[in-house]
């Protein structure tokens, strides 16, 4: 079996991970959000680190994929790095001098903490979409969202728009790489010079991606016109999932671990 390799992109094996229910899923990423930024030591980092390392042999995704997110952050990480380890600051006082600005322990050690964080963000949430097809995505942010069709609130478009929007992240990239490989062979130095050069560079990389995404939106409503799509209006599903036990006992396990990393550390 091929293994997807584009960022975001459904890896299709099996796994634990693979085969727990979708809605279980989306809960436990959002918990596990919501725990990570509640933990404020290296200890309750390295213990989200354990979980996350846990999480990722379950789901027997290859680490290169699973990690690849994480060069699409590269800039904001070593953005974070800097903005805290950067201080205005005495010579005694900091390990590093670089002009007005002192590289001190303390911030280095808050840029390390951040930045760390951050990773195991990209990584824990690209779970999500690595073990989760779009339609059963789309199925369990249904199910999740019902409670808001009382309010009248279009639950199922909603979730379609939600799925085919996280679909595309990855082709959205693809395209791009496309892009870039043609335009490299034409001669062209994309990213490549001072600061201006490269944002100039992405100019003609830019154009044909933002063309290529209105061209795919237009292919996808008159495939979805010309299967009669209408919404959630009398609609059906071959198959009606529903969350056994073992998708309970996971979901309720996972919180509770959260709750207390994130409550306690």
């Amino acid at each position: 079996m091929r293994v997807v390799g584009d960022i975001g992109q459904y890896v299709p094996v099996d796994s634990p991970l693979h085969r727990t229910d979708a809605a279980a899923k989306i809960v436990l990423t959002a918990v596990f959000a919501v725990s990570l930024f509640a933990v404020q030591s290296f200890v309750g980092l390295a213990v989200q680190t354990m979980i996350v390392a846990i999480a990722v042999a379950m789901s027997r995704v290859p680490a290169r994929i699973a990690f690849r997110g994480v060069r699409t952050v590269a800039v904001i990480l070593l953005f974070t790095l800097l903005l805290h380890a950067l201080e205005w600051k005495s010579a005694e006082a900091a390990l590093v001098r670089i002009g007005p600005f002192s590289v001190t322990a303390d911030g280095l050690a808050d840029g390390v903490f951040f930045s760390w964080r951050i990773v195991l963000l990209v990584v824990g949430t690209s779970l999500l979409a690595l073990t989760t097809a779009p339609v059963q995505l789309t199925d369990g942010l249904e199910r999740l969202l019902r409670p808001l069709a009382v309010l009248r609130v279009p639950v199922h478009d909603l979730a379609m728009m939600l799925s085919i929007a996280l679909r595309f992240i990855p082709a959205t990239v693809s395209e791009a790489d496309k892009v870039i490989t043609a335009q490299v062979a034409r001669g062209a130095r994309i990213g490549r010079g001072g600061p201006v050069a490269r944002v100039r560079s992405y100019v003609p990389v830019l154009v044909p991606v933002f063309v290529g995404l209105f061209r795919r939106a237009d292919e996808l409503a008159i495939a979805l016109d010309a299967r009669c799509y209408r919404g959630a209006v009398g609609r059906t599903r071959y198959r009606e999932r529903r969350m056994g036990v073992s998708d309970w006992v996971a979901l309720a396990a996972g919180v509770a671990v959260f709750a207390v990393v994130g409550i306690l550390l």
